[in-house]
């Protein structure tokens, strides 16, 4: 598991609340990856490949307007969990092989308040 931080501001599109205004968090996602078996070295995954594929992720999110990003723009709204799912996928795709999945990814908008998306 690796841990990330970024800050954006969204606004929840739908929603009957504050939320509904534009407003910003201090974002942290924990990454985990799994697998059965570790490779000649002894590593199921080099955290520079997996801290990578976040840094990636996390610039194109860091100090923006996530509504403004796809497919948060028009397809998605950026919930907790739609970012957790986005952020998962992203990365997955990046790392995923025969050895190694990303099958969890928890996104924080506040210490207290925590989105997790997982696949099987």
């Amino acid at each position: 598991m690796i841990e990330r931080n970024f800050s954006s501001a969204h606004q929840l599109r739908g929603y009957k609340g504050k939320c509904e205004n534009l407003h910003g968090h201090n974002y942290k996602i924990e990454i985990f990856a799994r697998g059965a078996e570790l490779n000649n070295i002894g590593l199921l995954i080099d955290f520079v490949d997996l801290k990578k594929a976040a840094d990636d992720v996390t610039k194109y999110l860091d100090h923006r307007n996530i509504n403004e990003l796809p497919p948060f723009d028009e397809e998605l709204n950026p919930s907790a969990e739609n970012l957790a799912r986005f952020i998962l996928e992203y990365i997955a795709s990046r790392i995923d092989d025969d050895r190694v999945q990303v099958y969890k990814v928890r996104c924080y908008e506040t210490p207290t308040s925590v989105a997790t998306y997982q696949t099987a």
